[in-house]
């Protein structure tokens, strides 16, 4: 119920001869949050993150992943982070930074 939207989502799989490779399109329903916001890197530096999105705890694009949000936006995955709700009466998520 509380994921409203879908974003289309081809996970980075690493640079080849002929550029960069992902994986096939992935249609993954998530909640956008479009603001922006200071995170940071897997690689430790501060950038700056123009929305991001919070899905299911076990999805988990890879940094670089090329997202196409539902305005047609092409963008591309900087870091995640993941929620655990444990034993409390709260969703466990995963929210996807994107730039």
């Amino acid at each position: 119920m509380l994921l409203q939207h879908a974003v289309r989502v081809e996970a980075y799989l690493g640079s080849g001869s002929k550029g960069d490779v992902y994986a096939s399109p992935e249609t993954v329903r998530c909640l956008i949050d479009e603001k922006t916001q200071q995170v940071t890197s897997p690689g430790g530096q501060t950038v700056t993150s123009g929305s991001s999105y919070i899905t299911r705890p076990d999805h988990r694009p890879p940094p670089n992943s090329r997202v196409t949000l539902p305005d047609g936006r092409v963008t591309t995955v900087i870091t995640i982070a993941r929620a655990d709700g444990g034993r409390l009466p709260v969703p466990s998520n995963t929210q996807v930074f994107l730039q």
